[in-house]
């Protein structure tokens, strides 16, 4: 790993143990995928990219839009998928012909950590089940360049 992907991975594991709350994106305190990524995102450049409007748990199915990935392309740069690296952003649908709406951060070649309702953030196996659902994968740009 380089400099850059070790601190990300470092800032997502302090967030392991934080409680899964919708919209929240405070570490300790509260979070959802999104907020883990976002509160990730904060810490390595010292602010937010942009605050989401509100958005209920089935939004995805309302909008039928890739909002997820759509805001991921406007602050991270897409890799593929053979090419992606631990510290990386890992965007997943959920279920065939649905918009993605799972994100997670690259911990390892075979760990992510994350956020999911009803547990806290856990860094878990990118089991085959995962792969499958992979929808995008985006780094976060080097901060020099930023």
């Amino acid at each position: 790993m380089n400099d850059r992907a070790d601190q990300i991975v470092r800032i997502a594991r302090s967030w392991i143990g934080t409680p899964y709350r919708h919209q929240a994106a405070v570490k300790q305190a509260g979070c959802d995928c999104l907020g883990l990524v976002r509160g990730v995102y904060a810490e390595f450049y010292g602010r937010e990219a942009e605050t989401p409007p509100p958005y209920s748990p089935d939004w995805a199915e309302a909008q039928k839009r890739e909002t997820m990935i759509e805001a991921a392309a406007r602050h991270l740069e897409p890799v593929a998928f053979a090419d992606m690296a631990p510290g990386d952003v890992l965007i997943f649908r959920l279920r065939p012909g649905f918009v993605a709406k799972h994100a997670a951060i690259l911990a390892s070649c075979d760990t992510m950590i994350h956020a999911v309702e009803g547990a806290p953030v856990c860094e878990v196996s990118l089991s085959n089940w995962w792969r499958r659902r992979l929808a995008a994968v985006f780094r976060f740009p080097n901060p020099s360049n930023y």
